[in-house]
């Protein structure tokens, strides 16, 4: 069954509203039917009417349904992206730092059901849209790598290995555990997950700037990263 309404069943959908405001509304609108009917499915007009304007309202916003598609994709990118980056910035603690970061994929996923549908199970195949869906791990990736190469001392290569790991390992991890509809409490799956990534993580040491790079390493440096 159709979530698609009338303006008249939506209050305040069909009010004059701020340029910024209108295309918030109508980025949620379109969410809830590309994510209900799938891209190729979902047409302009229904779009219109569940966000309860005329469909040149919709059109005076957005040129055409790939270019709304991608709003929608883009709008909810970014909040994954802002949710990993605030969450790598809550601490300087390496261990809690993965901690944060895996809760963030979790947290998305778990709370963002649209956009984790229109990001990772979307049906759209137009290579703009792969682009933005690419691009959305992809600075996730580059937030964690800048702190691997900053804290590790590695060079980049392997930093950005290091990165990629943790952001997919956080991600199929996450998309698993939804998938399966939820087959253990959400603090347990993110634990587990941590538990995998710092097992491997810990393996790095923290880099010491104070020290030469011909100074040998202490055996207590070489336990791990710090924790």
């Amino acid at each position: 069954m159709s979530t698609a309404t009338n303006a008249s069943a939506v209050p305040g959908r069909g009010t004059r509203l701020p340029r910024s405001a209108r295309r918030m509304q109508l980025l949620d609108a379109a969410s809830e039917i590309f994510v209900e009917r799938g891209y190729h499915a979902a047409g302009m007009d229904e779009i219109a009417v569940h966000a309860g304007v005329s469909k040149p309202v919709l059109y005076q916003h957005f040129p055409s349904k790939l270019d709304l598609y991608i709003a929608v994709v883009d709008s909810h990118a970014e909040k994954l992206v802002n949710d990993v980056n605030t969450a790598l910035r809550t601490t300087t603690d390496n261990h809690q730092r993965v901690r944060a970061a895996v809760q963030a994929f979790f947290d998305f996923i778990d709370q963002d059901n649209s956009g984790y549908r229109l990001i990772f199970s979307s049906d759209a195949s137009d290579p703009a849209v792969i682009r933005r869906v690419e691009g959305a791990t992809e600075a996730c990736v580059d937030a964690v790598y800048g702190l691997v190469m900053h804290d590790s001392g590695l060079d980049p290569y392997r930093s950005r290995m290091l990165a990629s790991g943790l952001v997919g390992a956080s991600q199929v991890n996450a998309r698993y555990w939804l998938e399966a509809k939820r087959p253990v409490d959400k603090q347990t799956a993110v634990e587990t997950t941590v538990a995998l990534l710092w097992g491997g993580l810990s393996g790095f040491p923290r880099q010491n700037p104070a020290r030469s790079d011909a100074e040998p390493r202490s055996d207590a440096a070489d336990t791990g990263a710090e924790a």
